[in-house]
């Protein structure tokens, strides 16, 4: 389905897209400060600055990069980023922490 395809792209785009915070964004994982949302964003759990600018840094990066799929594959933004959402929830490492639908936070 050509949406799978677009969210695999997205997530190997998204990961090397920061390498800079790749050690910060798992990191911050891994000690249960951010988790990982439906809506393709990550999260504040435990607030910090650096864990405030890493989510700001990190987000904005992931818009930018759902708007430019969303404009080569015609879909909305909330699609791309939605689709992104499942397949970055469901590749996360063990203890890390994603949204629920029922909006709760899960460990994986």
């Amino acid at each position: 389905m050509k949406i799978h395809a677009i969210a695999l792209g997205l997530i190997l785009t998204v990961i090397t897209a920061l390498p800079a915070f790749a050690l910060d964004l798992q990191s911050a994982r891994a000690a249960g400060s951010i988790g990982e949302t439906t809506k393709g964003y990550v999260a504040v759990i435990k607030s910090s600055p650096d864990v405030e600018e890493l989510v700001a840094s990190v987000n904005a990066k992931r818009k930018q990069e759902y708007a430019r799929i969303s404009q080569a594959n015609g879909q909305s933004v909330d699609v791309v980023a939605k689709v992104a959402a499942e397949q970055i929830i469901n590749n996360l490492e063990a203890g890390n922490l994603y949204q629920a639908a029922d909006g709760s936070w899960k460990k994986r």
